[in-house]
Parts: C-alpha cells; sequence; structure tokens
C-alpha cells in the first residue's frame, strides 16, 4: 500500500515562494507517476506538475510552466513542488498522488485525476494579494 504525506503548505503574499514535500512510502518496484494537484471548493481537481521516474520526464499546467518545478529525492522518495512567483489564484488545497499501474502517459493523461491510484491528504496554499 502507498501512503503519500504531504507538507509545506502555508499562507505567503504575492510574488512569494513556497516549496511542498510529499513523502512516500510503500512502493515496491518498477517505474510509475507522481503528481501534484490543487483543488478549490467547488471546482474540479486539476493537474499542476508531473513527473515520469522512467526519466524524470516531466510535465506541467500551461497555468504554472515557469513559475512551478516539479523534482523528485530518489534516495527518500520524496516529491517536491517548488512554487515561485505565487499568484492569489494559486490558492487552493494542494494533493500529492501517484499511479503505479500506467506505461507511458501523454501530458493530458498525466496530468488528470483518472489514472492516479493514491493520494495524499493535501496541504493547503493560501496566497494573498
Amino acid at each position: 500500500q502507498v501512503v503519500l504525506v504531504e507538507s509545506g503548505g502555508g499562507s505567503v503574499q504575492a510574488g512569494g515562494s513556497l516549496r511542498l514535500s510529499c513523502a512516500a512510502s510503500g512502493f515496491t518496484s518498477g517505474t510509475y507517476y507522481m503528481a501534484w494537484f490543487r483543488q478549490v471548493p467547488g471546482n474540479e481537481r486539476e493537474g499542476v506538475a508531473a513527473i515520469w521516474t522512467g526519466d524524470e520526464r516531466t510535465y506541467y499546467a500551461d497555468s504554472v510552466k515557469g513559475r512551478f518545478t516539479i523534482s523528485r529525492h530518489n534516495a527518500n522518495n520524496t516529491l517536491y513542488l517548488q512554487m515561485n512567483s505565487l499568484k492569489p489564484e494559486d490558492t487552493a488545497m494542494y494533493y500529492c498522488a501517484a499511479d503505479t499501474l500506467s506505461p507511458i502517459l501523454t501530458a493530458i493523461q498525466a496530468l488528470g485525476t483518472r489514472v492516479y491510484n493514491f493520494w495524499g491528504q493535501g496541504t493547503q496554499v493560501t496566497v494573498s494579494s
């Protein structure tokens, strides 16, 4: 059973930075996708960034390209999301997710919720103007 635990959320002013972490455990072997999603109450959960452990290829939503960076520390199985130049519209609950079943995905698939079979509990990010 894969367990994902997010941390690093908080409140920051517009233009500031935060780094989210996701401690992952329970992976057995092989390659898999990991991703960050966010959700505002009343809206659908949207993909922010994803990474495939096979070759560390990354995918980003257009809204965060150039501002957010997804990365992974292989030794301790921790996923990160470095968020710079934060905007009020980045305010949301951020979730870490893992997909242990899929083969190679397209960018649209990698940033979609359907393929992910493990989810964390979320960490809140609030950006004030």
